[in-house]
C-alpha cells in the first residue's frame, strides 16, 4: 500500500488585477461568514496557519512578528509614558499581545466590530490570540468609528490595526474618523495606523495622511518588510501631537526594556523612518521632515544634549 499524496492545494491572493500571491494550503481550519466578511484559516506548507478575510491574507505564523512588532512598539517606545492604549481592530490579538509587554501600560481598550474574527483566532492562532485574556485588556465588539465619537476616557497612544479601506474597514481611514481620534488623544498621544503598500498604494496613502494632517503637530510615515503582503514592502502612518519619532526616541528604553524582540531594535527604529526616494515624492508636501540621522541616529540623544547647553 502506497502513502496517500498530499493534494496539490495553493491559495492565490490576487492585487489590484495585476500580481497574484501564492501558498500552498495542507488544509482548511476554519471557514464561515460573519455579518461583515468571509473569514477563512489554512494551515499552509511553510508559513504555518494563516488568516484571510475576504480572501486576502490578514498574517501566516511566520511572519505576523515583523508586523505586530513594528506597529506597536515604534510608538510605545517613542511616547514618554505610555499607561492606556486604544486599539481599533486587530481582532486576532497580535497587537494586544506586543503592547501588553510593556510594563508600563495599566490598560488597553481593544474595539473589535467582530467576533468571529476574535473567534476563529483564539481556536487556531494561539501564539498570536494569547493576550486576549490578560486582566489589563477590555475587549469590546463594536464600531470603532462610533467608539471614538462618543469615548469619554482619553488614551496615551491608538494604534488601528486594520484591514484595507474596504468593507467594515473603510470608515477608518476617514478625516471625520482622525478628528475623533486626536480628541481622545492626551497632550503628548500618538495615533498609529495601517497604511498599506508604498508600491501599490501610493494615492491611499497619499489620502490617508492628507486626512490625518489637520489634527497632528508631526506627521510621519515608516516602512517595513513582509513576507506575505503584495510587494513585501509595507507601511505605517505615524501621527502624533507633539513626540517626533526619532528626536523623542531613546534606544537604551529598548535595551532596558529586556523585551526578546525578532523584528523591532532600535537600528530598525531609526531605519524605518527614512524613506525611499520614491516614497517621499508619493507624500510630498504631507508629511514632516525627518530630523538628519546624524541627530536622530545612535548616540543622538548626548549629541542633542550638548546641542541644547
Amino acid at each position: 500500500m502506497t502513502d496517500a499524496v498530499e493534494p496539490d492545494l495553493w491559495l492565490a491572493e490576487e492585487h489590484q488585477g495585476i500580481v497574484k500571491l501564492c501558498f500552498k494550503v495542507k488544509r482548511s481550519l476554519f471557514s464561515e461568514r460573519s455579518p461583515y466578511q468571509q473569514i477563512d484559516i489554512v494551515e499552509t506548507r511553510g508559513h504555518g496557519n494563516m488568516l484571510l478575510n475576504d480572501g486576502v491574507v490578514m498574517l501566516c505564523e511566520r511572519d505576523e512578528f515583523a508586523y505586530h512588532e513594528m506597529i506597536a512598539h515604534v510608538p510605545m517606545f517613542v511616547h514618554p509614558a505610555p499607561r492606556r492604549v486604544l486599539i481599533i481592530g486587530g481582532g486576532d490579538g497580535g497587537t494586544a499581545r506586543e503592547v501588553l509587554r510593556h510594563r508600563s501600560v495599566d490598560r488597553v481598550v481593544m474595539v473589535e466590530i467582530d467576533e468571529l474574527v476574535v473567534t476563529a483566532c483564539r481556536r487556531h492562532l494561539p501564539t498570536v490570540s494569547c493576550a486576549l485574556d490578560d486582566p489589563r485588556l477590555t475587549l469590546l465588539i463594536e464600531d470603532g468609528v462610533r467608539y471614538v465619537a462618543e469615548a469619554a476616557e482619553r488614551f496615551d497612544l491608538v494604534i488601528v490595526d486594520s484591514t484595507d479601506p474596504v468593507g467594515p474597514a473603510a470608515p477608518l481611514f476617514d478625516r471625520a474618523f482622525y478628528r475623533n481620534v486626536a480628541g481622545v488623544l492626551e497632550d503628548e498621544g500618538i495615533l498609529v495606523t495601517q497604511a498599506e503598500s508604498a508600491y501599490y498604494d501610493r494615492d491611499i496613502q497619499r489620502s490617508m495622511l492628507a486626512d490625518q494632517r489637520p489634527f497632528f503637530s508631526r506627521l510621519h510615515l515608516y516602512l517595513y518588510s513582509n513576507l506575505t503582503y503584495p510587494g513585501g514592502l509595507w507601511s505605517f502612518g505615524f501621527a502624533s501631537k507633539g513626540p517626533c519619532p526619532v528626536m523623542d526616541f531613546a534606544p537604551r528604553r529598548v535595551a532596558d526594556s529586556g523585551l526578546a524582540l525578532r523584528y523591532y531594535n532600535a537600528g530598525v527604529h531609526y531605519g524605518a523612518f527614512m524613506l525611499p526616494g520614491f516614497v517621499q515624492e508619493g507624500v510630498a508636501g504631507v508629511l514632516d521632515p525627518v530630523p538628519p540621522a546624524a541627530v536622530g541616529g545612535p548616540g543622538g540623544e548626548a549629541l542633542r544634549e550638548r546641542k541644547s547647553t
